[in-house]
């Protein structure tokens, strides 16, 4: 776990490097500083998600493992920041959680695929969606649904549901009160219950009461 005083020397130093990176210096040099000071923090969010949400990637046949995974968002952001350029540590992580999610997204429907199409080569018939070797079609609408938050509810979403922060944590990283961090999330909550209200399971009491 990073401490709070780790937490705040990768954030000050992190808001250093954007600065440079505003600049006129040769990018390339501080953008390879930025992440080789971001390692630690990117190699935790990195294991968060992927273990949280993207468990069955890390069993055979992909076997992913948190330095891969660190390894393949890395090479992602120094494409990225060629292009990018954020302003704030909260703007820089949001970045790097954007594409760990566009990575773990794009291995999991590679395996999807890849399974079905060993599917259809063995038996000419693809497997239920149930199975355990692909992402059921539920679980790519969750994935799809939290992608597709606002901004706001979104990041809040993933700083505390999926890496774990806390909301006092939220609040300080985002500058914003600990009530408007839980406002967002509460927020965020509602507008995927709205969106994914046919994958709740259906309320036993109501079909037994129905039943009587």
């Amino acid at each position: 776990m990073i401490s709070t005083m780790d937490h705040e020397h990768t954030t000050l130093a992190v808001q250093r490097y954007l600065q440079e990176l505003a600049g006129e210096s040769p990018s390339d040099p501080i953008v390879r500083a930025l992440l080789e000071r971001t390692a630690g923090r990117l190699d935790v969010l990195c294991s968060t998600l992927l273990f949280r949400s993207y468990p069955r990637l890390t069993r055979p046949p992909l076997n992913l493992q948190t330095d891969e995974m660190l390894s393949a968002v890395v090479e992602r952001l120094l494409k990225a920041l060629k292009q990018v350029r954020p302003g704030t540590t909260r703007q820089f992580f949001a970045l790097a959680t954007q594409h760990m999610r566009w990575e773990l997204n794009d291995l999991a429907r590679r395996l999807d695929e890849q399974t079905r199409a060993v599917q259809l080569h063995e038996d000419f018939v693809p497997s239920p969606e149930t199975s355990g070797s692909i992402l059921s079609t539920g679980a790519r609408r969750m994935l799809e649904a939290i992608e597709a938050l606002p901004d706001e509810e979104r990041e809040v979403f993933d700083l505390v549901r999926i890496q774990g922060l806390s909301q006092t944590e939220v609040a300080e990283m985002l500058e914003i009160s600990t009530k408007t961090v839980q406002r967002r999330l509460n927020r965020g909550v509602l507008l995927l219950s709205e969106k994914l209200s046919d994958l709740r399971p259906p309320d036993r009491s109501l079909e037994q009461s129905g039943s009587m």
